[in-house]
C-alpha cells in the first residue's frame, strides 16, 4: 500500500482555500443588510462544512475502499429513506416553492446530496460484476422519482450524467446508452412543459434579454458580473453584483463573483483546478486494482466535476440555469462536508493503485 495522493489533496486543499476567500467577499452584501459580523458565512462554512468535512475526509481515507462495496445495497436504500423523509410534515419542510431540505433539532441539510452518493456507490457496486440494465433503470428511476417530487431537476441531471458516464466506463453497450439518452431528454422535456417557470428558463437560455427584470434577471445580472471582470478583474471584495443585483451571489451566482473580482485569469484558473482534480481523479481510478476501485472513483469525481461545469455553464449562459451550486467553493455544509468525503474515498483508492 502507498501514500495518499499528495496532489489531490494540493488540488482540494487549494480550492477549498479559494472558496473560503470567494464566500468572504460574496458574503458582504448580506452580511451589511442583515447588520452581521462580517465573516459570519466564513465561519459557518469553516464549521459545518470545513471541520466535519476534513474530518470525514480523513476518516473515510482511513477505511479500506472495499468496505463500501459490502454496504452499497443498505447505503443506497438509506438514501433513498433519508431523502423521502422530506415530505414527512415536521420533518421535512420546503423553502422557495421547493421541498428538498430536513430539519433534525437545529441542524437542516439537504438529503439529495447523501441520494447521489448513495446512487453512485451502488451502481459502481453493480457495475462491478454484472451490467444489469433493468436494475439500473430502476435504481435510476427511484432516485429520479423522488428528486422530481422535490423538485429538484438540477440534481437529477448531475445524477443521470455520472449514472451514464458509469455505464460507460463499465462497458456498457451503445444502443442503452442511446436509449437512455433519448428516455432522458422526453423526460426533461416533459418536465419543461409542466413547469411555466421551466419553459422560461429555456426561452432566458436561448435569449438572455428576454424578461431583463423577471426571469432573465439572474441570467442578466450574471453575464454582466462576469463581463465586467474583464482580464484581471476588479479585484479582492470588489464586486458590485453581490450587493442587491446578483441573486445567490453565496450559492449558485458564486462563479459569477469570483469571475467579477479575479477576471478571465481567475476564471481560466478555478476551471483549471478542475480539470486538474478530474486528472488526478480519474488517473487514481484507472490505477485502481479491481473493477469496483475503478468505477467507484470514476463515480466519484464525475459527480463532483459534472455538477461544477453545470454551475460554470449556466453562469456563462452556454446551459440553461438549474440552482446547481459550485463544489467545494459555494456556501453549503452539508454539502461540502459530504463532498470531501467522498475525496476521502478516494483517497483511500490511490493507496491502493497498481
Amino acid at each position: 500500500m502507498t501514500r495518499s495522493d499528495p496532489m489531490l489533496k494540493l488540488i482540494v486543499l487549494i480550492l477549498f482555500l479559494g472558496g473560503l476567500f470567494v464566500l468572504a467577499s460574496a458574503s458582504i452584501g448580506l452580511t451589511t443588510r442583515l447588520n452581521l459580523p462580517p465573516h459570519r458565512f466564513v465561519f459557518d462554512q469553516i464549521v459545518a462544512g470545513g471541520l466535519l468535512g476534513f474530518a470525514a475526509l480523513i476518516g473515510a481515507s482511513r477505511v479500506p475502499y472495499k468496505k463500501w462495496r459490502e454496504y452499497a445495497l443498505p447505503i443506497f436504500i438509506g438514501s433513498l429513506a433519508l431523502t423521502a423523509s422530506v415530505f414527512v410534515p415536521h420533518i421535512g419542510f420546503e423553502f422557495g416553492g421547493a421541498r428538498r431540505w430536513i430539519a433534525i433539532g437545529p441542524i437542516n441539510f439537504q438529503p439529495s446530496e447523501l441520494l447521489k452518493f448513495g446512487y453512485l456507490v451502488y451502481l459502481a457496486a453493480l457495475f462491478a460484476t454484472r451490467r444489469a440494465v433493468w436494475i439500473f433503470g430502476l435504481a435510476s428511476a427511484l432516485a429520479g422519482g423522488l428528486l422530481v417530487l422535490q423538485p429538484d431537476i438540477g440534481t437529477l441531471g448531475v445524477l443521470a450524467g455520472s449514472g451514464l458516464v458509469l455505464f460507460l466506463i463499465a462497458g456498457g453497450e451503445r444502443k442503452y446508452v442511446l436509449g437512455a439518452v433519448l428516455l432522458g431528454m422526453l423526460v426533461l422535456g416533459v418536465l419543461v412543459y409542466l413547469e411555466p417557470y421551466r419553459i422560461e428558463r429555456v426561452v432566458v437560455f436561448m435569449n438572455p434579454n428576454y424578461d431583463p427584470q423577471g426571469s432573465g434577471y439572474q441570467m442578466r445580472q450574471a453575464l454582466i458580473a462576469i463581463g465586467s471582470g474583464g482580464i484581471f478583474g476588479k479585484g479582492f471584495g470588489m464586486s458590485q453584483q453581490k450587493f442587491n443585483y446578483l441573486p445567490e451571489p453565496m450559492g449558485d451566482s458564486i462563479f459569477a463573483v469570483a469571475a467579477e473580482e479575479f477576471g478571465f485569469v481567475g476564471s481560466v484558473t478555478l476551471i483549471s483546478l478542475f480539470l486538474l482534480f478530474v486528472w488526478r481523479g480519474f488517473s487514481i481510478a484507472s490505477s485502481a486494482p479491481d473493477q469496483f476501485g475503478k468505477l467507484l472513483g470514476a463515480a466519484i469525481v464525475s459527480h463532483i466535476v459534472i455538477g461544477s461545469f453545470i454551475n460554470i455553464a449556466a453562469l456563462s449562459g452556454l446551459l440553461p440555469l438549474t440552482g446547481i451550486p459550485l463544489a467545494v467553493i459555494s456556501k453549503g455544509g452539508t454539502a461540502l462536508a459530504i463532498t470531501l468525503a467522498q475525496i476521502g474515498i478516494l483517497l483511500n483508492i490511490s493507496k491502493h493503485r497498481t
